[in-house]
């Protein structure tokens, strides 16, 4: 043993790199460490850390994707309250092809004494009531037009729900439960939107189909509940239908979504309870007489054929959906294989464009909330969305990274190093939700009072009342600028708006509800 200690360090260290040369040298299963004993794990390292490397070191402010640097850092000084400014000008080319440009008026707009935006920066309720037209029981309107978009639990890890739900509530915006239902950590305070897939997750029978009953006694017994959305499809993997390995599934995920625990929750790429659109529209007009709520859907873009046949039926029958959401093809907090996220539908300017012209032809815009949904948390952008008609955006990643989520793209994993995509406890353990709930609704609140301040250097009171003219689009090699309504062919109609105070006294304003405890 005296010998064996005595034995110097650094021989032990050689000893140890001999045996792993010695087992490089043998094993066939890697070419490179074969071939490179020792030296070859040099390369297997970088590779692992290389997004980190490329994300910290490498990449400057503008290059990276989904969101680069610039974009992160903005969402991070916004959360925490801190200096998001910039200095000495834009780092951006302004003339790359679709640059955005929004055009401000010569004299900007100069609110009246007593203003609900003198008295708070960031007051912005939804311009439209939802479920007007169809004349819900249950009519609402939402108190934000910045809302929390379709994100599980189970996709997101407990404590990323309970910080989000916490936090839209102080910042009066609704939270959509995404298609894993309704948890007790969405019952914090904010208006809810439940949203269910082809699974059927929290409303489903024993054999997995829809059952109304149970969709009913949700919506009774709570009362957060504002709207119903049925998910077709989402821009990361529209027509795929989704996953929940069976690593990311708790007791209690199993019991809130009615599936058996130790097994991956499979969603398919198809309904059961329609299978065309004259029975998805009656589908949708069921719900809503059984629970008296508004009822949308939310899907990516693609063939317009169906969305044709769609709003033919709107006009011959009278009826139809009360919002939909359009989710722009770039991808969203869903894993998907790269051919679907990369190159299946259409990102979102392309697709509410398509979608918005249908309805605008046909006189049936003013029937229906659009909800935009697709890198659109950022002032500028979601601007572009209002003036493309958008009455509502929704923020997916965006709301992520404001309780802490660095972009470590390894949510499909259940290792995600900031606790928000994961089901591990130690992992989870490093999210406060009394913190981050301040976070994401200081996030919020400044997305809302930057889109307040521009609309208001535009001249108008509310973003509803932006126009196809109000931006202008950089056509990049052209040399020139064209507005939206050139690019895209089409004018938005406009919404009925009279003042920012009659939005804030409508009887129907979300946020009026008690939690349940």
């Amino acid at each position: 043993m005296e010998s064996l200690a005595a034995f110097p360090w650094w021989a032990w260290v050689l000893i140890g790199l001999f045996l792993v040369a010695l087992r490089d040298v043998f094993q066939r299963k890697h070419a490179i460490s074969h071939n490179y004993p020792i030296v070859g794990h040099l390369r297997y390292l970088l590779e692992k850390i290389g997004p980190e490397l490329r994300q910290y070191i490498v990449a400057n402010n503008r290059e990276e994707l989904p969101f680069n640097r610039s974009q992160r850092s903005w969402i991070y000084a916004s959360s925490k309250k801190e200096n998001n400014y910039q200095g000495f000008g834009t780092d951006q080319d302004q003339n790359a092809p679709g640059f955005i440009f929004i055009n401000p008026t010569m004299i900007p707009l100069k609110l009246a004494a007593g203003h609900p935006n003198l008295i708070n920066n960031n007051i912005l309720p939804c311009a439209k009531l939802m479920g007007e037209f169809n004349r819900r029981k249950r009519p609402y309107r939402p108190k934000s037009v910045i809302n929390i978009s379709a994100m599980s639990y189970g996709s997101l890890s407990a404590k990323a729900i309970e910080s989000l739900n916490k936090g839209a509530a102080k910042a009066g915006c609704y939270h959509n439960t995404g298609e894993g239902s309704l948890s007790k950590h969405h019952q914090h305070g904010s208006d809810i939107i439940f949203h269910f897939g082809t699974g059927y997750f929290g409303v489903r029978d024993d054999e997995g189909n829809f059952s109304m009953d149970k969709m009913v006694k949700l919506t009774q017994e709570f009362p957060q509940i504002r709207a119903i959305e049925v998910k077709l499809s989402q821009g990361a993997k529209p027509g795929k239908g989704g996953v929940l390995p069976v690593s990311k599934i708790t007791k209690e995920i199993a019991e809130i979504r009615h599936v058996k625990l130790g097994e991956d929750v499979l969603s398919p790429a198809n309904h059961t309870a329609f299978s065309n659109i004259p029975e998805m529209l009656s589908f949708i007009e069921d719900i809503a007489e059984s629970t008296g709520l508004p009822v949308g859907f939310k899907s990516a873009v693609g063939k317009l054929e169906m969305w044709e046949e769609m709003t033919n039926l709107m006009l011959k029958t009278g009826k139809g959906p009360d919002f939909i959401t359009i989710d722009g093809g770039e991808g969203g907090t869903g894993a998907a294989p790269p051919a679907f996220a990369n190159h299946v539908a259409l990102p979102f300017v392309y697709a509410f464009a398509a979608i918005y012209k249908i309805f605008e032809r046909k006189g049936l815009t003013g029937r229906v909330v659009f909800i935009a949904s697709g890198k659109l948390g950022f002032p500028s952008s979601s601007l572009m969305a209002f003036a493309m008609g958008a009455d509502l955006i929704n923020v997916a990643r965006e709301a992520m990274m404001s309780i802490g989520c660095i972009q470590a793209q390894v949510c499909h994993t259940n290792t995600c190093p900031a606790g928000v995509a994961t089901q591990k406890k130690w992992l989870q353990n490093g999210i406060d939700p009394t913190l981050k709930s301040e976070r994401f609704a200081n996030f919020a609140k400044t997305l809302r009072k930057e889109i307040l301040e521009i609309s208001h250097a535009a001249g108008y009171e509310h973003p509803c009342q932006m126009t196809m003219t109000d931006v202008d689009m950089s056509m990049g090699d052209n040399n020139y600028t064209t507005t939206l309504e050139e690019v895209y062919k089409y004018k938005k109609t406009p919404v009925g708006f009279s003042n920012m105070q009659s939005l804030i006294d409508c009887e129907h304003l979300g946020g009026q509800h008690a939690p349940k405890s």
